[in-house]
């Protein structure tokens, strides 16, 4: 019998041993993140501002996870221009995975999912902020290792609204995922200047 396991309960290790995943901790092995970033403007870095005070008075309060893609995705995805073509995002995508041995099938939702000529480019998870990111990298990587893309890199983002942390994930004979740095809104630059640089910088990568 086929056991289904839901997405959101596996750990990372297990995740990793399903897919045969290794992390390389390598920082030339995304440099990505950290090189040829594209500018931002003036009025950016204003709206950015207000973004970054609203989602500090917001988070005061119990904040749904809806809110957190309200508050701090939205702004995010318009300013990199995700919301245009090629791009379109899919909410709360439904993706359904069997493990190598198929004795098991892993079932998850993708909170929003930037696609591509069908192809899983960009995958963002919007968790709530009362958790941690170290639980919405497992599902992030297991979403993105359902990706028929084989021969380039796979991105990603996983956010709980006050912290961000990129994923980039190559699918080989032995996959291979590496981590940004984390980023806070809770210091004092505004780092959501340095988060909206590199997703328009991989948004340019996927569709070259």
């Amino acid at each position: 019998m086929v056991q289904t396991i839901q997405a959101k309960d596996l750990a990372l290790y297990e995740v990793e041993e399903k897919f045969n995943l290794q992390r390389s901790f390598d920082s030339s092995s995304f440099l990505e993140w950290q090189e040829n970033l594209p500018s931002t403007t003036e009025i950016e870095y204003q709206w950015l501002d207000q973004v970054k005070a609203d989602f500090l008075s917001l988070e005061r309060y119990p904040l749904h996870e809806e809110v957190v893609k309200m508050a701090v995705l939205s702004p995010l995805l318009f300013f990199a221009r995700f919301f245009h073509h090629p791009f379109y995002p899919r909410a709360e995508v439904e993706v359904a995975i069997a493990a190598e041995d198929e004795e098991a099938i892993v079932r998850g939702k993708v909170d929003v999912l930037i696609l591509r000529q069908q192809l899983w480019v960009t995958v963002i998870e919007s968790k709530n902020k009362a958790f941690s990111l170290a639980k919405a990298i497992p599902q992030a990587l297991l979403y993105m290792m359902t990706s028929s893309t084989v021969d380039k890199p796979i991105f990603g983002l996983v956010t709980n609204g006050g912290h961000f942390i990129f994923i980039k994930l190559l699918k080989q004979d032995i996959p291979q995922y590496t981590l940004s740095d984390e980023f806070s809104l809770y210091r004092q630059d505004n780092e959501l200047y340095t988060v909206l640089s590199i997703l328009r910088s991989l948004g340019e990568i996927v569709t070259e």
